[in-house]
């Protein structure tokens, strides 16, 4: 396999311009409609709607909407931890490990999920991650013990790492042709979906009112997660019909006309780790969390560092989910109409420049610019999470792509703890200054790291140019 072929991104394109208008961008709407595969085209949308019985986006709606649901996993926890100690009368440090235990079951959870997702689909997984995660947040209502908080928490996270999984792999398996768009989606709602929570759970959060809140915030988990097992579904094997050639491009038996997921070789998790790439993309995921996570946690006290005003560090911890959340559907469709794997360079190292700008706009004490650099270093960055999916698609094969991912995500392991551990360590021997300026040095040299890559040899990619985009 030829350094010409860039990965997804570009065999994206081949697959959209082919299989995919303008109309299709309407979510629930008539965007899948039938389209002329005698023109050398694959009716992804078509065929998608003929399986299905209804358009391939409610799939995605889906998906999101569980994204949504499960995300105060993540994102409320800051604002629950203070009464929950409280209520059960222990010292708020002793809470301190739950967050980590979070992000270790959310993460580590996520290859047995998705290894089974791949052998059995999503239907009885979802059942069960909905009573994890739903499960998780109503039993914290009822705890009185530290033991059972860890338990509880930890339960969940489980939930939430299959829920995760099941959801961006969703759209790998629905949409080969726009793969960055609908995780992008997906992922957007897991950082936004508790921007509707947040508001209510911090007007009640009291001793008093703190498991009123706890258990409707579960309920609300369950069902709606409980919902998207009953519409999930996966496509079957063969739902493009390519072992009889009949949708490859130019109808000759060429598959110029496929998205890369589907057109080279399905990679199983040993072949894969087997591959150079992998471990290159592994390297550049945890570069990339590490430099996000260092920005997300230390904001505030980044900003009180040069003596910002107090409303200058709430902006920027107020707005940076926005941007973090709305860039992943923008980057992700960027990195669907263009070569994906200089989408992904660019945006990476402008994270990284960004968060060096960030530095002299602190210094110069720059209210504005420093609120307006979180958002642009964080609208970069936060993307990993949809170029990553979609690259090990393209790379790797759709077949597989649930239990290939989730192998990478472990990755935000390592990211957790260097901005974690290795950050608390940085700071308290360097300062803060040169530890966010390794954070976009980090950035940086994951983009340039990216512009190496290239499909793995044997892969059975195709190297010409593809089509532009529609």
């Amino acid at each position: 396999m030829g350094d010409g072929d860039e990965g997804s991104g570009t065999d994206a394109e081949t697959g959209r311009s082919a299989a995919g208008d303008g109309s299709e961008s309407d979510p629930v709407g008539d965007g899948d409609v039938d389209l002329d595969e005698a023109d050398g085209g694959v009716d992804y949308a078509g065929r998608a709607s003929s399986i299905l019985g209804f358009s391939r986006w409610w799939q995605i709606v889906a998906a999101a909407g569980m994204m949504a649901a499960v995300s105060p996993y993540q994102y409320v926890w800051s604002s629950i931890e203070q009464p929950l100690a409280q209520g059960l009368d222990i010292a708020l440090p002793a809470l301190g490990a739950v967050f980590s235990f979070y992000v270790v079951f959310q993460s580590l959870s996520q290859f047995p999920a998705g290894k089974w997702r791949d052998s059995r689909g999503p239907g009885a997984l979802t059942f069960v991650a909905a009573l994890l995660a739903g499960g998780g947040y109503i039993g914290l209502a009822y705890a009185t013990a530290v033991w059972q908080l860890y338990l509880l928490y930890s339960l969940g996270a489980i939930g939430v790492g299959i829920v995760y999984t099941v959801a961006v792999n969703t759209a790998v398996k629905w949409f080969p042709d726009r793969t960055g768009l609908t995780t992008g989606i997906g992922t957007m709602a897991f950082a936004g979906g508790s921007a509707l929570v947040v508001p209510y759970v911090r007007a009640n959060a009291t001793v008093s009112a703190y498991s009123d809140v706890l258990r409707n915030v579960g309920l609300a988990i369950l069902v709606v997660t409980l919902v998207g097992a009953f519409l999930l579904r996966d496509p079957p094997e063969d739902w493009l019909g390519l072992e009889d050639g009949d949708d490859r491009g130019g109808g000759n038996g060429s598959d110029d006309g496929l998205a890369a997921s589907l057109r080279g070789r399905a990679y199983t998790t040993r072949e894969m780790l087997s591959t150079w790439q992998f471990w290159l993309l592994y390297a550049m995921f945890v570069a990339m969390a590490g430099a996000d996570l260092i920005v997300i946690a230390n904001v505030v006290r980044f900003a009180e560092q040069f003596g910002l005003a107090a409303v200058v560090a709430t902006a920027a911890a107020t707005l940076l989910p926005v941007a973090a959340g709305v860039s992943r559907m923008i980057l992700g469709e960027a990195s669907d109409r263009f070569d994906r794997k200089k989408v992904m360079a660019a945006s990476f190292v402008l994270a990284g420049v960004f968060r060096l700008a960030l530095i002299a706009a602190g210094r110069a004490e720059a209210g504005i610019a420093f609120v307006g650099l979180v958002m642009a270093a964080m609208f970069f960055s936060s993307p990993l999470f949809v170029y990553f999916p979609s690259v090990i698609a393209d790379y790797y094969g759709a077949k597989n792509s649930s239990g290939n991912y989730a192998v990478l995500y472990t990755a935000k392991v390592g990211g957790g703890v260097f901005a974690g551990t290795v950050t608390g360590y940085l700071v308290a021997s360097f300062g803060w200054v040169p530890t966010f300026a390794l954070g976009g040095g980090l950035a940086i040299a994951a983009g340039l790291a990216a512009l190496v890559l290239r499909p793995p040899s044997g892969s059975g990619m195709e190297t010409e140019t593809p089509a532009p985009a529609d």
